[in-house]
């Protein structure tokens, strides 16, 4: 069970402290198996291992969210902040055993303690004006703010949002943008929404659960948080119908793809809270939103914090057909869950971590779902192109044929998120399927190992436990390929055993796509 917890202030040392959900006297009453049991205790863990994360009296730290398992482990995830200014990619996570004692950390090493001049040489409408010629920028910047970007080599940077186009491919985004502040030049950027793909528009007859308004229905879920679709060519209104009957399987009807965008929302709000006990995307039950008919003949699909809403384009009619199905809502809704948990960097190997957990997500959605319309399969938008043809391959990225990673490399990380996400997405095949040439549900897979032994896979059960409990309790904004195996073996220790026939699968996984 995971809450957002309640802040406070907490100090442990003079300099040095802790915003946390206790006072001193919470402290000493707390009950084993509570989020205030946990918190003082990771308080007091964090405090005494302070080293290990390079920490000084100019470092605080404050509590984003706690997680108690029905065991009574525990795990407090801290935002970090340096003389008053929030250090990116600097959140710790103290993971506790059920007497309060500390097992281990996660967090972004540090080889020395936070040493970044707080001045910035650069000023903050110059930090504008870079952000916004490096991205085309068609409106104003957000005010910039000063941070510390501790991804590599810890420096101080101006963080900015610019509305506008991105290089790669010319899509209107909001770009954020980090802008050295010594320099003034652009050190890393990605966009506020992320992107993905998924299958046609079509799951047949479907039962939807709707909202009765005076004398018609909303298509507004009221047993999930009241998730809704609305129509973005019709200004965002919420789809209605006199007689709670929806599209007709047919294009011509606005409706239709918004019934597939609805009843794939309604499904990955299941798969989540059914298999991994999380009530919606934020975990605090609260719904999100659909726009379908987005742009004119948009060829994407992406989900955005800041509506907490999915978006969906129709295709070209062309090349590709509508973005909205089962795996596409799954994939999308996924993004929020990474954001509202381990916050994946959108950029380098973090970038493709989150990306390949929306593309696995996305796939066990497929699975729950077992629509017979869309069967289940490991393969990434087989029915978006008309040509059948997938945009991704799970056991083995790289058949796609656009420089998609099956293998890790020291450079994977400078590809394209949805390329380098390949290495992520074949590790889970191999987990859970395992190596070597197999038909499942017609389609045939054969699934490469880099030079490594063959692997024998564990189900898709265990090893979705395994990848949803590595990224909610173990990875961090700045996990990379190496941090994940770490993650994905404590994960699976926790689970089944430190020398459990799944532990050891996920280290001869990671073994066979060249992650050591």
């Amino acid at each position: 069970m995971k809450r957002i917890v309640t802040v406070g202030m907490f100090a442990v040392a003079a300099g040095f402290a802790i915003v946390a959900v206790v006072t001193p006297s919470d402290a000493a009453t707390s009950r084993p198996g509570t989020e205030e049991f946990a918190v003082s205790h990771a308080t007091t863990a964090l405090h005494g291992h302070r080293a290990e994360v390079a920490a000084t009296d100019a470092d605080q730290f404050q509590v984003r969210n706690t997680t108690v398992d029905p065991n009574g482990t525990s795990h407090v995830r801290y935002d970090r902040t340096h003389q008053g200014l929030p250090v990116l990619g600097g959140e710790v996570v103290v993971h506790l055993d059920k007497a309060g004692a500390m097992r281990t950390m996660s967090s972004q090493p540090l080889a020395a303690p936070l040493a970044v001049s707080t001045t910035p040489a650069v000023t903050a409408a110059a930090a504008a004006q870079a952000a916004k010629a490096q991205f085309h920028g068609t409106g104003a910047a957000s005010t910039p703010s000063l941070a510390i970007d501790a991804a590599g080599s810890p420096r101080l940077v101006w963080k900015t949002s610019v509305p506008g186009v991105a290089d790669d491919d010319g899509e209107k985004v909001t770009m954020t943008v980090l802008v050295d502040a010594a320099t003034g030049a652009v050190s890393d950027a990605w966009p506020d929404h992320e992107t993905g793909s998924g299958n046609g528009f079509n799951v047949g007859t479907v039962v939807l659960d709707t909202t009765r308004s005076g004398s018609s229905s909303q298509l507004k879920d009221p047993g999930r948080g009241g998730n809704f679709t609305a129509d973005a060519g019709n200004g965002n209104a919420v789809f209605t119908s006199p007689n709670d009957v929806w599209g007709n399987g047919s294009l011509s009807n606005r409706q239709t793809i918004a019934v597939d965008a609805q009843y794939g929302v309604a499904k990955t709000w299941d798969y989540y809270k059914n298999l991994h006990g999380r009530n919606g995307i934020a975990g605090d039950g609260r719904g999100s939103s659909n726009r379908v008919h987005y742009g004119s003949a948009y060829n994407n699909a992406f989900w955005s914090d800041s509506c907490f809403c999915m978006t969906y384009g129709d295709g070209d009619g062309t090349t590709f057909n509508p973005f909205v199905s089962i795996d596409v809502a799954g994939h999308e809704m996924s993004h929020g869950v990474t954001s509202r948990t381990a916050g994946l960097r959108y950029s380098g190997e973090s970038g493709g971590l989150n990306e390949a957990t929306s593309d696995i997500f996305g796939t066990m959605v497929e699975f729950y779902a077992n629509n017979p319309k869309d069967v289940p399969d490991y393969l990434i938008g087989e029915k978006i192109r008309k040509n059948g043809q997938p945009l991704r391959y799970m056991d083995d990225p790289a058949k796609d044929g656009r420089g998609s990673a099956s293998c890790y490399t020291p450079t994977v990380g400078n590809l394209d998120v949805h390329l380098s996400s390949g290495v992520a997405n074949h590790f889970f095949f191999l987990l859970a399927v395992g190596s070597g040439a197999r038909t499942i549900n017609g389609v045939a897979y054969n699934s490469p190992t880099c030079g490594a032994p063959a692997v024998t896979g564990i189900g898709n059960a265990a090893a979705e436990k395994i990848w949803y409990r590595a990224l909610t309790t173990y990875m961090t904004s700045t996990t990379n390929y190496k941090g994940a195996r770490t993650a994905t073996l404590n994960a699976a220790r926790d689970l089944f055993g430190a020398t459990s026939s799944q532990s050891k699968a996920v280290a001869a996984a990671w073994t066979a796509v060249a992650v050591n």
